[in-house]
């Protein structure tokens, strides 16, 4: 696994897991709705944290800066 992905790319990810995280925590989302965002928090916190994103690699995108 070649990482792909850049510090700017893994913030928004984890930031949008927070978010997601506040809105199940406060009762605003809940149900079917509840449970697809929380799969799609655990898959940003879950690639930032290895800094590789599969879906980038087909399409040959990285948001890593070359050194």
């Amino acid at each position: 696994m070649k990482k792909n992905m850049g510090s700017t790319d893994k913030v928004i990810r984890v930031a949008i897991a927070v978010v997601i995280a506040i809105l199940y925590f406060t009762n605003t989302i809940s149900g079917m709705l509840a449970l697809v965002l929380g799969i799609f928090a655990a898959i940003f916190i879950l690639t930032s944290f290895i800094s590789f994103c599969p879906l980038y690699s087909p399409f040959r995108i990285s948001t890593r800066k070359k050194i």
